[in-house]
């Protein structure tokens, strides 16, 4: 059972670092950068936000960078909100998304388990039928419309 266990949690880190890896050489490949906008920069800011960021650095340093920053859990400044890094952002909105995030399982478990066990006991009617059409519909729509509902 260790065996499995420690066969799985490798392959989940591989799999972990190969799409961190593309992910981020994707992301170097596009054309653009960070700072590009619907205003003119003068090239001496850019040039300036490009090495306060290391964008200015050879690719393969700036992944070595990338990389030792995961690991330490340190992300850098953020390009949109100046005076904040980036974990100081997740940490002050992690919470609030878990919150919600138990609270929808926790009403999610309660009406499906409900909607279950009556159209359980009561096969082939009115309940069943609308309980299975409901998740039908609840599996057929797509996340960006159910959500906001």
């Amino acid at each position: 059972m260790l065996r499995f266990v420690l066969h799985r949690l490798a392959w989940t880190l591989l799999t972990l670092f190969l799409l961190v890896t593309i992910t981020f050489f994707m992301i170097r490949l596009a054309p653009g950068d960070p700072f590009a906008g619907e205003k003119k920069m003068p090239p001496e800011v850019r040039a300036a936000l490009n090495e306060k960021y290391g964008l200015d650095r050879p690719l393969p340093v700036q992944y070595a960078r990338y990389l030792l920053g995961l690991v330490t859990l340190d992300l850098g400044p953020s390009s949109k909100q100046k005076e904040y890094k980036v974990h100081q952002i997740l940490a002050e909105r992690i919470p609030v998304s878990a919150r919600l995030g138990a609270c929808a399982i926790s009403l999610a478990l309660l009406l499906g388990l409900t909607a279950g066990i009556v159209a359980a006991l009561r096969r082939s009617s009115i309940f069943d039928y609308g309980s299975m059409a409901g998740a039908t519909v609840g599996l057929a729509v797509p996340t960006f419309v159910v959500g906001p509902l």
